[in-house]
């Protein structure tokens, strides 16, 4: 398995993670205005929060080859960062087999 599958896979998981915690943070963002997230990055073992806005999840989700991830966690060799704050960061990985396996694990 190349490094740019492995980390599209790792992403890909993350992402499920997410959609997994999407309904707790529906149920609380009505009193935050904020979920909490997992960051979505390439690294299987990081396990680092973040915090979006429900608007800005669905934003990231409304495009499967977008991952939101924790601030620094770019892989800028198989994505590239499309925005970026002080809570997070969302890469769009790249086309070609990176965007290809995120549509297709979507």
């Amino acid at each position: 398995m190349s490094r740019a599958e492995r980390v599209g896979r790792n992403e890909a998981f993350f992402r499920e993670v997410n959609e997994r915690v999407r309904g707790v943070n529906e149920a609380f963002s009505d009193l935050t205005g904020r979920g909490d997230f997992v960051c979505e990055c390439g690294d299987a073992s990081c396990v680092q929060g973040i915090t979006l806005t429900m608007d800005e999840y669905r934003a990231v989700r409304a495009q499967p080859e977008l991952f939101a991830i924790a601030v620094g966690h770019e892989m800028l060799d198989v994505e590239d960062v499309v925005d970026s704050n002080d809570r997070f960061t969302i890469v769009r990985k790249r086309e070609g087999d990176p965007a290809e396996l995120a549509r297709e694990l979507a």
